[in-house]
């Protein structure tokens, strides 16, 4: 992968998604959606008007996405996006910081080792960076599916798997409402924090709250468990006061009846603006016949990525105890 690249495609991206905001009055992040998909296909859209037709047509000889990685794709991509939610009030909800995603990727690559082929089903998909980020680190056959509500993220979401060459099948929905679908070998998502509005959809879940609204990532834990194969993994990136909160008791019992916890990984504070933003990595392999609970599950709290030696001795000790786990499995 090469930087260069990287900068040169969102170089394009901005300021084609600029000129495609002021022409067509859209936000930068729909005008940024809106290029992805002038860019993928190679051609304005007919209903775009004469004049912004002619600057598309005269950007796109200046650019041919079939020069560029998925990688490098994925990261020109981020930037826009990242650029696009410098004024969102809710920042830390919206995009999986890379390191974090290319790290969940690694873990993903050591659960799955040897397998032949895989499902995988983000539950809280956003853009795309998560889901796409641990795809192109994975080196099997996938079948992906993704879940978003936001019509906005799930149009970049789509133009984004698309540049990249990721096939995902999307599902423009609340994801905590029944899919149409198959379970899945693996479920992941950086979960939406915070109450749940919708007290009717709540009361279909055994960890809705007694009273007042539940909490959403609680929710989010169940359903992927209803989506995800016995013997199946789950990862999310959780708060670290998941254990910790007023609903947290129902949720500890829920668990152990129907999961095994296989690691928790705390996630370095420099990553976060807040202390209390602070998130960790859990992971989970939902109980089945077959199934055995971890010797001891993994339980780390991760250094800075910026800090290579204590990274690499991490890494070290974490192969060891995927080699251990993977022997009594």
């Amino acid at each position: 992968m090469k930087q260069e690249h990287v900068e040169k495609l969102f170089q394009w991206i901005d300021e084609t998604s600029t000129t495609v905001s002021h022409d067509m009055n859209l936000t930068y992040l729909e005008a940024v959606a809106e290029t992805l998909d002038v860019l993928f296909n190679d051609r304005p859209f007919e209903d775009m008007n004469k004049d912004l037709s002619t600057k598309l047509t005269n950007e796109l000889t200046k650019i041919n996405k079939n020069d560029f990685e998925k990688e490098e794709v994925r990261k020109a991509v981020q930037l826009a996006i990242l650029k696009g939610m410098k004024g969102a009030t809710q920042q830390q909800h919206l995009i999986t910081p890379d390191s974090v995603a290319m790290f969940m990727g690694y873990l993903a690559s050591k659960l799955f080792e040897g397998k032949e082929d895989l499902k995988l089903f983000d539950l809280a998909s956003g853009s795309g960076n998560l889901l796409t980020s641990v795809m192109n680190q994975l080196e099997m056959p996938l079948t992906a599916y993704a879940s978003e509500v936001d019509p906005t993220l799930i149009q970049l979401a789509v133009a984004n798997a698309n540049l990249q060459k990721n096939n995902i099948e999307f599902f423009h929905q609340d994801s905590l409402r029944p899919f149409l679908m198959e379970p899945v070998d693996f479920v992941l998502a950086d979960l939406p924090v915070g109450y749940y509005p919708d007290d009717v959809q709540a009361a279909r879940y055994e960890l809705k709250s007694d009273e007042g609204h539940s909490y959403a990532h609680h929710l989010f834990i169940e359903q992927g468990l209803n989506y995800v194969k016995e013997g199946g993994y789950l990862m999310f990136i959780v708060p670290n006061f998941l254990f910790d909160s007023d609903q947290s008791k129902s949720l500890n019992a829920f668990l152990r009846e129907h999961a095994h916890i296989v690691g928790m990984l705390q996630l370095s504070d420099s990553l976060f603006k807040n202390e209390k933003h602070g998130k960790s990595i859990l992971i989970l392999q939902k109980k089945g016949p077959e199934t055995k609970k971890p010797k001891q599950a993994l339980l780390v709290k991760l250094p800075s990525f910026k800090n290579p030696d204590a990274m690499s001795d991490i890494l070290a000790q974490m192969n060891q105890w995927f080699s251990d786990y993977k022997a009594t499995q």
